[in-house]
């Protein structure tokens, strides 16, 4: 018993590396949304779009310190309990009641940064940039996750999750979906995400 308890202390090696670019992707695909959202009027799809990536840091956290997140009711607590938390914390809170898309933005460049320097310590991957640059021609500063997931990708030696990576980066279920309902699915249908 001690040895399974051992062994299921945290996520394997790859599989944590699959979870943390999985984490990078989101933070990619939706870093530039919040600001363009905001850029045109739309304050309220800005601030969505920015609780949403709050909630991708503080993913991406609990993964690069080894934790395992809780149930969404206890999110901020356990948030609060991780080692980064001190510093990060009055950032995305300052993120999170920015009542506008520059502040939020400001607040969020912060928060990937100090992300972009955790990853680094980690040692996992060359080093990769640290500070924000433009989205293309945009006037949007994002930190390109997707740089940061490729890079994980590429220590990925598991042939499985070599094989579940090279498809897409949609992570594990906490990470697909929030839904309650759809964390009780059979095995047999959620497998199907991963072939």
């Amino acid at each position: 018993l001690t040895t399974m308890r051992e062994r299921f202390v945290y996520y394997p090696h790859d599989v944590w590396l699959f979870l943390l670019a999985s984490c990078w992707q989101r933070i990619g695909q939706e870093e530039h949304l919040m600001p363009r959202a905001g850029y045109v009027g739309d304050e309220l799809g800005s601030a969505l779009m920015g609780s949403r990536l709050i909630r991708d840091v503080i993913n991406l956290c609990f993964l690069m310190e080894k934790q395992y997140g809780p149930y969404p009711k206890w999110f901020g607590t356990a948030f609060q309990q991780l080692q980064c938390a001190e510093r990060l914390q009055p950032v995305l809170w300052r993120a999170q009641l920015a009542s506008t898309w520059q502040g939020r933005a400001a607040a969020l460049t912060q928060a990937f940064e100090f992300l972009a320097r955790f990853h680094n310590a980690l040692k996992i991957t060359e080093e990769l940039p640290v500070a924000v640059s433009p989205f293309f021609d945009r006037p949007f500063q994002v930190i390109h996750g997707e740089k940061f997931a490729q890079a994980i990708v590429q220590q990925i030696t598991d042939l499985d999750i070599q094989h579940i990576a090279s498809h897409r980066l949609i992570g594990n279920i906490d990470q697909i979906s929030d839904n309650t309902d759809f964390h009780g699915f059979d095995r047999a249908s959620i497998r199907k995400l991963y072939d």
